[in-house]
């Protein structure tokens, strides 16, 4: 606990439930945050959060980190209770047996449920029966009777999982990461800049939807007609045990990461080239990232009306898509002063590819 960071924010930041198209209880809280770092804030209809902060004329520049988590709607209630759910995201089956979880209903109660798996107990299976779990497989227990469930709980309702964020070692660890983490590191590298002046148009986005094919970016983007994209996301540390050294995509401890690659959208090359000089001018960590599978705000962005110059800053995080998302605090302040000094030089950048 030694690095001096945010913590209440990004507690709440990460606690909080929100969805693809539910990210309202999030949204509440990036407001709050936001409105002291800009001149101007609005939401736009697919609830984008948007805020801007007027420079010395210069590039328009957008930030993106998403709001919405991978979670679940319920889809069926059976005649005892027991809840069946639609994936809004991609959860790995193999790790939502035996969790926590939350239903969310109209009525605004959040009523804790356990995740369990359909199946025998294990001390009645046979070797031959035990198999990876599904997420089809998963079904919710409320603890309530049937009828009482069915007067509480809807089909559509909200489900997300039940953790709080932690310090773990120099880490923190908690559900959400991907990508509430990415809206904090937005919000305190424009808290760093304070009321300096920069040369550039800097807005900041919290989108919506990205986990369900990076819908919110894609609008944002088309309607604030930046000339730069700025995607905030996570990626892979596999830095741990079971994966090769050339698979591990990034690591733990060794910086913000700069990627180059993954399956949305290849960073404009002179965008990768200033980062890494700004974060060598400013003794920066970082690191460099190909990640083979998975994508970011960037590839909305970069596609939108005839393109831009668009590039994703990555936190190194453990543990991806499960309730013990992972990232090293120094990581984090790295990133932040990465993003800082970007909105600063910004407008130094030549990014055309003539």
């Amino acid at each position: 606990m030694t690095a001096d960071i945010n913590f209440e924010l990004l507690k709440r930041l990460c606690e909080a439930p929100g969805i693809a198209g539910r990210e309202e209880a999030v949204r509440a809280i990036v407001r709050e945050a936001m409105e002291p770092l800009v001149d101007e804030i609005s939401v736009d209809a697919l609830g984008n959060m948007i805020g801007r902060r007027n420079g010395n004329g210069g590039p328009t520049v957008m930030f993106a980190g998403h709001m919405d988590e991978i979670g679940f709607l319920v889809k069926h209630i059976d005649d005892n209770g027991f809840l069946r759910l639609q994936p809004v995201g991609g959860f790995d089956g193999r790790v939502l047996p035996a969790q926590r979880c939350l239903v969310h209903t109209e009525a605004g109660a959040s009523l804790p449920g356990a995740m369990a798996l359909e199946t025998k107990p294990i001390h009645l299976l046979s070797g031959s029966e035990i198999q990876a779990p599904k997420v089809e497989q998963i079904f919710v227990d409320l603890g309530l009777s049937g009828e009482t469930v069915k007067e509480q709980v809807q089909v559509g309702d909200m489900v997300t999982m039940d953790r709080t964020v932690e310090w773990i070692g120099d880490n923190v660890m908690g559900k959400a990461f991907d990508d509430r983490i990415s809206i904090f590191l937005m919000l305190e590298a424009a808290r760093k800049l304070g009321d300096e002046q920069v040369d550039a148009e800097i807005v900041l986005v919290a989108t919506t939807q990205e986990e369900v094919g990076l819908r919110g970016a894609r609008t944002a983007a088309y309607h604030i007609e930046p000339d730069i994209g700025v995607a905030l996301d996570i990626t892979l540390a596999m830095d741990i045990p079971g994966a090769a050294p050339q698979d591990a995509v990034t690591r733990l401890g060794e910086g913000a990461a700069i990627k180059v690659f993954d399956s949305s959208h290849i960073s404009n090359h002179k965008l990768v080239s200033h980062f890494k000089q700004l974060a060598r001018d400013n003794d920066i960590k970082y690191q460099m990232e190909i990640l083979p599978r998975g994508g970011t705000d960037a590839g909305a962005m970069q596609l939108s009306r005839a393109g831009m110059p668009a590039i994703t800053i990555s936190l190194p995080t453990r543990y991806v898509h499960t309730v013990n998302e992972m990232a090293a605090v120094t990581d984090i302040q790295a990133e932040i002063d990465l993003l800082a000094a970007y909105m600063r030089h910004a407008h130094e950048g030549d990014y055309s590819l003539e």
